[in-house]
């Protein structure tokens, strides 16, 4: 009986059983790496608006505070994109003529609001409340990055649930006085640890329960 395959046909057989029971390990590890890169991220990359809005020109420029445009932040789950009469509150004042107003002043006219478009955007499945974090002491810019000096608005954090548990197990690192949560200008003191101790005990909050599934999965 003729031989059916040639010699190099075992050889060939070990290589491809080796590559079955190896690839499964750079396939984890790319994909691993793929779901945290800016690629899926999206860190560092500027979302495109329909109006390219500056928080560097409007916060660090003008003064404005974050209340003035997101106005239920305080008790909110959500932030909120200010309505057109907000903008047009300046201008219908200033820079009336200009271009890339346009779409702000045709919202006004029809009453259709703008098209923002959000640049924090958690999943359906994550439950996330402003007004909670805020009312604990998170500043803005723990979460935002220095989004007073952004020309144009973009992500600093992954938003990952990795990202989210390692301040939900360890508060007294990022926590401050109510007073400064709107603060860009804040200075963590030397004695961080010590204050955000101190505040973890005055806001009640329980440590013992933040990284419960049941606190951000409801």
């Amino acid at each position: 009986m003729a031989q059916l395959f040639s010699p190099g046909t075992n050889s060939l057989a070990r290589i491809t059983l080796g590559a079955i029971l190896v690839a499964p390990v750079p396939a984890f590890w790319l994909s691993y790496e793929l779901t945290r890169s800016s690629y899926t991220t999206r860190v560092g990359e500027a979302v495109e608006q329909p109006v390219p809005f500056s928080h560097e020109h409007h916060v660090s420029g003008l003064g404005i505070d974050c209340r003035y445009c997101h106005t239920s932040v305080e008790e909110s789950s959500f932030a909120g994109f200010p309505p057109t009469k907000t903008c047009m509150t300046c201008h219908s004042q200033i820079w009336t003529n200009a271009r890339l107003l346009e779409p702000v002043r045709r919202s006004w006219e029809t009453g259709l609001p703008l098209p923002w478009v959000r640049v924090h955007n958690l999943p359906d499945y994550v439950y996330f409340d402003h007004g909670i974090h805020i009312n604990k002491g998170v500043g803005c810019n723990v979460c935002h990055g220095a989004v007073e000096r952004m020309p144009l608005t973009f992500k600093t954090q992954t938003l990952q649930m990795q990202w989210c548990l390692d301040c939900h197990r360890q508060p007294e690192r990022y926590l401050r006085p109510r007073e400064e949560v709107f603060n860009f200008a804040y200075q963590p003191p030397a004695d961080q640890l010590a204050l955000g101790r101190r505040l973890v005990e005055e806001y009640g909050i329980r440590t013992d329960r933040l990284d419960d599934c049941y606190i951000c999965h409801r």
